[in-house]
């Protein structure tokens, strides 16, 4: 067995209506003074009034700050570091999708450090101590709440990571009825997310380890068993629970057991087009799993019962590929990047800037090279 060093937010809540502790909690913390950080949607859908009210109960001040952005560019980031600052905060609390809360991680290491943004870049390089941290997912799909990881825009079109361990939260608090609003095609985009983080946790090559492994799997099965209810009976809470813990789950198990080509190759695809996360990942999915059966067929065979486990159908990689193209199908994302307009000229531009994903590439159980990652933007055209 590989060495195992397993990672994870040290208090995990997951209960309909839990988003009225958060008051208690945060006081728990010693919070006094909290900076809320969402996106202008969330406010001004409201669904951050119950949050402000939980914390007034508290007597916990709250400053706000709602200019995230899907994919933030580095720029919000440190606009909204200076606002913590500026209003002298003393506790983060991240309320939204993956977005908001990979803000307001790099919010809480950088307050109250001497380390600039461009000196935590990588992995491993934060060096000082956070601000107490709680994370309230919106959406079923990043699972951030759990991760060491926060991904930030640099530049035009570059997404960079930032992975250390003090971006794990104190408390990851999941309340399914904050997602009971969310559109179909978000619930979709977000959960086959989070479905790639199952898939490319347990096909992760250097890191794959026996924890991640039974979280992959089970929130796999959460997963594939509830997206399409999620998406298609968006008020079904049960499903919707069921989708959030799913997402949780899948994100603790790549936090541990790293992501791969899957994610490498959606990166440019968000960063040239603005093309959602979710939806690049599920347009890249059924070609990377292809490419990569001659080395990881066993395991996507193993995955296989995960998707459709009443099934009589004998287990194969190719019937797992099968399934998940199904899958897919069924939340009705669209499936070709020539369907997203995006110009076959473009595909080697795409292939060049996915090679500098090498972070997520060496995980992948197949070597990528550019030629590969053309090949694979091709297929997806």
């Amino acid at each position: 067995m590989a060495a195992l060093d397993f990672q994870t937010t040290r208090r995990i809540i997951s209960e309909p209506g839990s988003i009225q502790r958060a008051g208690t909690l945060a006081r728990e913390l010693g919070i006094n003074h909290a900076l809320v950080v969402t996106d202008a949607g969330i406010h001004a859908s409201g669904l951050t009034e119950e949050l402000a009210e939980s914390l007034a109960a508290e007597d916990i001040r709250v400053s706000l700050y709602t200019d995230v952005v899907a994919d933030p560019p580095e720029a919000v980031v440190l606009e909204a570091v200076a606002r913590a600052r500026d209003v002298n905060i003393d506790g983060v609390i991240g309320f939204g999708g993956g977005s908001s809360m990979d803000v307001a991680k790099v919010i809480a290491v950088l307050t109250n450090s001497k380390q600039k943004i461009a000196e935590i870049y990588g992995i491993g390089n934060v060096r000082s101590p956070r601000l107490p941290l709680i994370q309230v997912p919106t959406t079923a799909g990043t699972g951030s709440e759990v991760t060491p990881i926060a991904i930030i825009t640099t530049g035009e079109t570059t997404k960079t990571g930032i992975v250390s361990p003090q971006l794990l939260p104190d408390i990851a608090l999941l309340d399914a009825a904050l997602t009971l609003a969310l559109p179909p095609h978000v619930t979709a985009a977000t959960g086959i997310d989070a479905m790639v983080h199952a898939i490319e946790a347990y096909t992760s090559k250097i890191k794959k380890n026996p924890y991640s492994d039974l979280l992959a799997m089970q929130a796999l099965r959460l997963l594939s068993a509830n997206i399409t209810r999620a998406v298609t009976q968006g008020n079904d809470l049960t499903a919707r629970e069921n989708m959030l813990y799913g997402a949780m789950l899948a994100g603790q198990a790549f936090a541990n057991a790293p992501v791969a080509a899957v994610h490498a190759l959606a990166y440019p695809l968000g960063g040239h087009y603005h093309i959602s996360h979710g939806l690049s990942n599920s347009l890249m999915l059924p070609h990377v799993i292809a490419f990569n059966l001659p080395a990881a067929e066993k395991l996507y065979e193993e995955l296989c019962p995960a998707l459709f486990p009443f099934e009589s159908e004998k287990s194969s990689a190719d019937v797992f590929l099968r399934k998940m193209n199904a899958l897919i199908d069924a939340t009705s994302l669209p499936k070709t990047l020539s369907a997203m307009k995006i110009p076959q000229n473009d595909l080697p531009m795409l292939a060049r800037d996915a090679m500098l994903q090498q972070r997520l590439l060496v995980n992948n159980p197949r070597p990528v090279t550019e030629n590969d990652a053309l090949q694979l933007y091709q297929a997806a055209w």
